[in-house]
């Protein structure tokens, strides 16, 4: 759970939240399994990963401003260790889109 510390709470912890409703959602479609809980587990999963890459553009473009003010040279360790961290929000937006899908392709299979 550490890389939701360094992937900065703003964007990550909503990402977390998406995820557990998409749980119980899929929980929820195990029972009734109604065409409305698949359509909502579908946009939610899409809504994180847009979100996920949201956070990533959002902090690149602060990284960017930073980089263009500073005076010297960047090292390229500072610049990877700041890509490593920008691309945590997305991965984990990718991941959530990826179970969300997973999910529907259950419950698809599963319909009665």
């Amino acid at each position: 759970m550490n890389f939701i510390l360094d992937g900065g709470l703003i964007f990550m912890v909503p990402l977390l939240i998406l995820l557990v409703v998409i749980v119980l959602l899929f929980v929820k479609g195990l029972k009734d399994n109604s065409e409305k809980t698949y359509k909502l587990i579908n946009a939610l999963a899409l809504f994180a990963f847009v979100f996920g890459v949201l956070g990533f553009v959002i902090g690149l473009l602060g990284a960017l401003k930073d980089i263009s003010v500073a005076t010297g040279d960047i090292s390229p360790q500072v610049l990877a260790g700041g890509f490593k961290v920008g691309l945590l929000s997305p991965t984990f937006g990718m991941v959530i889109f990826l179970i969300g899908k997973l999910f529907t392709i259950i419950l698809t299979w599963v319909k009665k």
